[in-house]
């Protein structure tokens, strides 16, 4: 513990934003650099406590009180090492991870916790421009062979860490660019995408092969996969999405959130879209569906497109400030939360119900919708919901995003191929080493696990890449991960 009193002298400060008037002009991360001093001092504000819950509130378990200290003392290359002994990417991590750390932090007992999402970022951000951070191939090869369908932080993750065993990695991305959800499904300003790719320099110059725009199942039958490979990890994330299954809800103008997210990713990197193809909220009165974190991402790219105004509903209730009874810490606290986005403008509203769609011309005009309140648990731990009477409103409306996330994994072609068993909501079922029901096939990330957080997709990776060291060569000195958790 490098400064005992640190907690009481110093006050939790994030990084500084670039102001609102100047980020929407544009998509780069609206984050301002932190000072050295500064990285100390909220590293001081670390408590070093006898039990670290913030060690169990993180997937990774990550090591944060070490690095606290470690950057306190200026030991910052230190700090990196025991960053990432537990972390692949803390790049990726301290950028868009919600810090279920944060919420188990001793200090979010009765004050703010420290800012270790932040510190995460800045340690890692300081490897890569003092040039710590460098390609190291393993000293010897296994003479055993992986394939990784995916390239999202779960396969990556699985990757780096099969790679660094010595076995021959070679990770197959069906979209043109590599990083899945990370490079087309986070906006910009919140990730940019050079990050991704300096990371994925250093794998490819370790030794791991990436093939992008193949789609397993389609242009490679997965047997032919099974066939040529030692082990096949499957990592393709849940990307079917949740529709609401009201009537209008197949107008023109009715967008999924992810079409809309990735389509504009693709338009950063210079790539040309059909006019008619083209989703856009420029001068348009939009409703955002969803009150998630890919809400706030279509928030804040509908606000640089030049919205006129932008609705975010939610049916549930609107969340408390502050815990609620049932909510103790250090579980992650069900609070109001905003985003950086939401400064930006929009108008949020909660417990509406969306009851249909209606348009002309094919084309969506009209929200009909009603508000609803909530009710206290039924005897299977579920909310009950209750129509008001006369709330009944409609809302004109030129463009629609559902942001409403996703049921499952793609199950046509690969998975279907592949006759894994599902579990009961359609995620490809695993035992504790990420095997599925068919020996030497492995499925991780939100694949497996369901939709989920980014650090929990890096979690299920290294478990994965832990089971499949052990399944090739009996056993295995990559960690294995506690894949249970409060989140």
């Amino acid at each position: 513990m490098g400064k005992p009193t640190g907690f009481t002298e110093f006050t939790r400060q994030v990084p500084t934003r670039i102001p609102v008037k100047d980020r929407l002009k544009n998509y780069q991360e609206i984050y301002l650099p932190w000072s050295e001093e500064l990285s100390k001092n909220q590293g001081a504000r670390c408590m070093n406590c006898a039990i670290p819950f913030c060690h169990h509130g993180c997937p990774l378990g990550n090591l944060i009180p070490d690095w606290n200290d470690l950057i306190y003392r200026g030991k910052w290359k230190e700090a990196l090492d025991a960053l990432h002994s537990t972390n692949n990417f803390p790049e990726f991590t301290g950028r868009i991870c919600p810090a279920p750390c944060e919420a188990a932090c001793t200090l979010n007992i009765n004050n703010d916790p420290v800012t270790i999402e932040y510190i995460e970022k800045a340690i890692v951000d300081k490897g890569f421009e003092e040039g710590w951070i460098v390609p190291e191939p393993p000293a010897k090869r296994t003479g055993k062979s992986v394939a990784v369908v995916g390239s999202g932080p779960s396969g990556l993750a699985a990757a780096y860490q099969l790679n660094r065993a010595g076995h021959q990695v070679t990770v197959y991305e069906r979209s043109e660019y590599l990083g899945g959800l990370l490079a087309l499904g986070i906006p910009d300003f919140k990730l940019d995408k050079a990050i991704i790719e300096r990371r994925v320099d250093v794998m490819r110059a370790e030794g791991v092969e990436f093939k992008t725009n193949i789609d397993v199942g389609v242009d490679v039958l997965a047997e032919e996969l099974v066939a040529a490979f030692d082990a096949v990890c499957l990592t393709g994330g849940s990307t079917v999405p949740r529709r609401l299954g009201v009537e209008g809800e197949d107008l023109d103008g009715i967008h999924p959130a992810m079409d809309y997210l990735t389509q504009q990713n693709r338009i950063n990197r210079d790539q040309a879209v059909f006019p008619d193809e083209r989703i856009t909220t420029t001068g348009k009165s939009v409703l955002i569906l969803g009150g998630g974190d890919t809400g706030a991402d279509c928030l804040g790219t509908a606000h640089r497109q030049g919205a006129e105004v932008v609705y975010q509903y939610e049916i549930l209730s609107e969340p408390p400030e502050g815990r609620p009874g049932n909510n103790p810490w250090p579980l992650w606290p069900l609070i109001m939360r905003s985003s950086p986005a939401h400064e930006e403008g929009g108008i949020r509203d909660y417990s509406i119900l969306t009851k249909s769609f209606s348009g002309k011309d094919r084309k969506v005009t009209k929200l009909h919708a009603v508000r609803v309140e909530w009710g206290a648990p039924d005897a299977s731990g579920r909310l009950s919901m209750q129509e008001i009477a006369g709330s009944e409103f409609d809302l004109d409306v030129d463009l629609v995003l559902l942001a409403l996330g996703f049921l499952h994994p793609q199950k046509e072609g690969m998975i279907e191929q592949l006759e894994v068993e599902l579990d009961p909501r359609g995620n490809v079922e695993t035992d504790v080493d990420k095997m599925t029901s068919v020996p030497g096939v492995f499925a991780a990330g939100d694949m497996s696990r369901g939709q989920s957080l980014v650090v929990w997709a890096i979690a299920e990776g290294r478990q994965a890449a832990h089971g499949i060291d052990k399944y090739l060569m009996g056993a295995s000195d990559l960690p294995s991960v506690n894949l249970r958790g409060w989140v």
